[in-house]
């Protein structure tokens, strides 16, 4: 399997890697609380650290919604929280004119599962060499993720993780299906595992308590670390019931160390029993 690689950082090497963060860009003193916390964690626990947040959420279910601040002023506080904490950052970019302004300050470009198989947006992800997380889209099969891949590796980057968030199963329900753990990994590339979208209840707006399955974050990622994940992926705010994108599946940021210790000991084990199939 490659690593991905950051500056000096490798993510997928050996060490489960944690990509954590809000969900949307929210005000300065939320994200700078967030992030010296979650880095805290990170230096706490040994884990290998991306801060996420994304500076606009562009597939809100109402355009009365908080989508985030926007290109400009999201990037700027991504900037700021990369700076003040020395940590990598990710966010979402939906179309192909953002991706300049964005790999300027990006560390890892993600790329949404909705937007997988957008040709315009991956290729000019991918020219800019910079790292890439492309997540499984919804409608998808999970073997069939290697096309969109392909698309970034055409560019001479095979710097690349690929993300699991559930496939659409029924109406507004999400289902992870443990073998597309093992086709993704048949990219060759690190696996992530969105632990926190795939317990959205979709057409549930997400500030209803009832808009996420909360409770299945613990089996669902001790699954997915057991079946052979590479990272964490887990949006998390210091008052989830009061945050303003997805309240009702994001991890409260105080209990965040004591969720993921046992996903370490479980990863520890199944590397040294994985076979390379």
């Amino acid at each position: 399997m490659k690593n991905i690689k950051v500056g000096q950082q490798e993510f997928g090497k050996d060490k489960l890697f944690l990509i954590a963060g809000p969900c949307v860009v929210e005000s300065e003193s939320i994200m700078m609380k967030t992030a010296e916390k979650l880095k805290q964690i990170a230096e706490n626990l040994n884990l290998p650290f991306i801060f996420k947040s994304s500076y606009i959420k562009d597939n809100r279910s109402s355009v009365d919604f908080y989508p985030g601040p926007g290109l400009e002023e999201g990037l700027k506080m991504l900037e700021k929280v990369k700076n003040t904490f020395d940590v990598p950052v990710i966010s979402d970019v939906h179309q192909a004119s953002e991706v300049k302004a964005a790999a300027e300050v990006l560390d890892i470009i993600q790329i949404p599962a909705y937007l997988c198989m957008q040709t315009s947006l991956v290729t000019e992800a991918a020219k800019t060499q910079k790292a890439i997380n492309i997540k499984h889209g919804q409608f998808l099969a999970p073997e069939n993720m290697i096309k969109p891949v392909q698309k970034i590796e055409h560019f001479g980057n095979h710097n690349i993780m690929v993300t699991e968030r559930g496939y659409t199963f029924g109406y507004n329900d999400l289902i992870v299906d443990p073998r597309s753990f093992y086709e993704l990994q048949q990219t060759g590339y690190p696996v992530v595992f969105d632990i926190t979208h795939c317990i959205r209840r979709y057409g549930i707006p997400s500030s209803d308590p009832n808009g996420g399955t909360r409770q299945y974050l613990g089996p669902i990622a001790r699954a997915g670390v057991a079946a052979g994940i590479d990272g964490i992926f887990i949006e998390s705010h210091p008052v989830p019931c009061e945050a303003l994108c997805d309240a009702a599946s994001q991890y409260p940021l105080e209990e965040l160390e004591e969720f993921l210790k046992p996903l370490i000991e479980i990863h520890n084990i199944e590397k040294q029993t994985r076979t390379e199939f």
